[in-house]
């Protein structure tokens, strides 16, 4: 700890760099007075670090507190502060092009508001999705409601930014609660942050389909007198994503590309393991693009970097990090390690040790190790005592019988908290927790365990995990997921992922007797559509051939997203047997929402 530069203050400078003032209070409400975003409970960050943080975790939260209207350069802005995200906004020749609208259309508009308290009322004119996460576009109604302006997004940015919040959806919601600390309290005890911003807000999620694809590195567009210059970089920090740069303003936007932390390479929500190999790869034509262009460069998160060498230095160094991380773990992964093997051996150049920006904050290290080994190996280490190994419970219950029982497996992990081997102590708990779910002791102890790993932790996700997963052995209520299921998502949805969203609700026991095919014309598409109910699976067909349903159904699209939701079938019209519809009703399932995450 004592070899990280602190008295480096570059980062805070550039952090408050070009600001003209504050949302005052920083404070967004949503119509009903409901708060969807706090940034002001933060305050106390204004202190020294206490013993219950890691000293440079707490010196990334102060710099991701800072909250208000920037400027970035002449004709560029930045509302930081004001969600998980960065609102950047781009003035053209009659409004304002506006660059990822948050995750909320209430934080969307106060940032919008702030903006034109200072620079003027002026209209959006466009607007540019970065990449296809969520809060890069969930907050787009709350600054326009897209008519007559173009809406600009990498290809493919729909398919991903809908089919990552429909199939795995509520899984990763569940998750996303513990990563983000969205139950615990901002305080130097409990959430300072998820490293990459503050947190996520909690107001009204929308979407705004794009009208202009980026389709090719090199294409160029101009927006209310504004030229743009893209890259597109599919694979790296998301499915779809691109960089872009302004060149009579000589800036350069890197997304989620480069950012001043060690990003994810496998979010602990749950996602897609990303490529680090092709990661690495665009940060270096971005260089070759757009190093001697660019006079600053900022992202879809934290602060920007002004000057050309300071750029290109940065990005190499991301650049470097990303390269180093994928090529070191498949040369150990080739040496027959395992994913937590090279996790556990894994060192990073003393170089790139010494800059704040490769810290992992929001990813880490050991996880994203893990996630290039997972991307190349899969979850089998080649260890055939791996390959059938009893679910946690099971495995749990023998574990603490071999070990004398509950208070003998307490007792161990009390003298291994003792030793300060608390990463042990968790795992000896857990096996307590999960054999014998009512041990107050066993619960109790492993709800300190993992509040001293959390205050200890560098990383905020991971500090998040473990405060959050202390407040549930505790037994405190859980809150609900955010749902991210708007109108809006929902209306993107092709007929294909609606069919395949009633599939994966199928509970497949139940629905292994049954035989049946329905057919369905939805009329507003002029498409017809057939699923089939067979050995427990729906199967999916597009313009099918042949007769032989048992139901058909006249429908229109938005009459089928109400049967996905729980909706009866009065007046749909329809032939056959209509109690063929409720057979497969009988068989959905509804996603558990609260379901436990370090309980049994």
């Amino acid at each position: 700890m004592a070899d990280l530069p602190f008295h480096d203050r570059a980062d805070f400078d550039n952090a408050e760099r070009g600001f003209i003032a504050k949302l005052t209070p920083g404070v967004v409400s949503a119509t009903d007075g409901r708060v969807v975003w706090d940034n002001d409970s933060y305050d106390f960050l204004d202190g020294d670090c206490p013993q219950t943080a890691h000293p440079s975790l707490w010196r990334q939260a102060q710099l991701c507190a800072k909250q208000g209207l920037f400027e970035v350069t002449d004709g560029i802005y930045q509302v930081r502060g004001l969600d998980l995200s960065n609102m950047t906004l781009v003035e053209g020749e009659r409004g304002v092009i506006v660059i990822d609208p948050l995750i909320s259309t209430e934080c969307a508009a106060a940032a919008l508001r702030l903006y034109r308290e200072h620079r003027g009322d002026r209209p959006v004119t466009g607007l540019i999705y970065t990449h296809s996460h969520a809060d890069h576009f969930g907050g787009a109604r709350g600054v326009t409601d897209g008519d007559g302006i173009p809406i600009i997004a990498p290809a493919h940015f729909m398919e991903h930014a809908v089919s990552e919040n429909v199939y795995a959806g509520t899984a990763m919601n569940r998750r996303a609660l513990y990563m983000y600390g969205q139950l615990l309290p901002h305080s130097p005890e409990g959430q300072l942050g998820c490293g990459l911003g503050m947190g996520t807000s909690a107001g009204t999620f929308s979407l705004i389909p794009p009208t202009l694809d980026i389709t090719r590195t090199g294409q160029e567009e101009t927006v209310d007198g504004v030229r743009i210059v893209f890259q597109l970089t599919p694979g790296t920090e998301a499915p779809a994503e691109m960089n872009f740069l302004f060149p009579e303003r000589r800036a350069l936007c890197m997304a989620e590309n480069a950012t001043h932390n060690l990003h994810n390479v496998l979010t602990l929500r749950g996602a897609l393991v990303r490529d680090t190999r092709i990661w690495a790869r665009y940060l270096t034509e971005a260089i070759a693009l757009f190093g001697d262009e660019a006079d600053v460069a900022f992202a879809s998160h934290h602060w920007p970097t002004w000057g050309k060498e300071n750029i290109v230095t940065f990005l190499a160094q991301q650049r470097d990090m990303y390269a180093y991380l994928h090529d070191q773990t498949v040369r150990m992964l080739n040496r027959g390690m395992t994913g937590a093997e090279i996790a556990e051996a894994m060192q990073m150049p003393p170089a790139l040790e010494q800059v704040w920006h490769t810290h992992g904050y929001y990813g880490s290290v050991s996880h994203n190790v893990k996630a290039i080994y997972q991307r190349y190996l899969g979850w089998f280490d080649g260890n055939p005592a791996h390959l059938w190994e009893h679910p946690p419970v099971e495995q749990a219950r023998r574990y603490v019988e071999c070990l004398g029982g509950t208070s003998a497996v307490v007792a161990l992990a009390e003298r291994y908290v003792g030793e300060g081997d608390l990463r042990f102590a968790a795992s000896l708990l857990n096996h307590a927790v999960f054999a014998d779910e009512g041990s107050s002791a066993a619960r109790r102890l492993l709800a300190q365990v993992y509040t001293r790993m959390g205050h200890g932790a560098e990383n905020a996700t991971w500090r998040n995990f473990y405060l959050t997963g202390a407040t549930e052995l505790t037994g405190r209520p859980s809150a609900g997921t955010t749902d991210t299921t708007s109108p809006d998502l929902l209306g993107a949805l092709t007929a294909e992922q609606i069919f395949g969203s009633f599939a994966i609700r199928v509970h497949g026991p139940r629905a292994w007797s049954e035989r049946f095919a329905i057919d369905w014309h939805l009329t507003d598409l002029d498409e017809h559509h057939r699923t089939t109910m067979s050995n427990g699976a729906l199967i999916h067909e597009r313009s099918p051939s042949g007769g032989g349903a048992d139901l058909t159904l006249r429908l229109t699209r938005q009459r089928l997203l109400g049967l996905l939701g729980g909706g009866d079938a009065d007046g749909i019209d329809h032939e056959g047997d209509l109690s063929v519809l409720h057979r497969l009703t009988d068989v959905l399932e509804n996603p558990a929402r609260d379901f436990a995450v370090v309980t049994p």
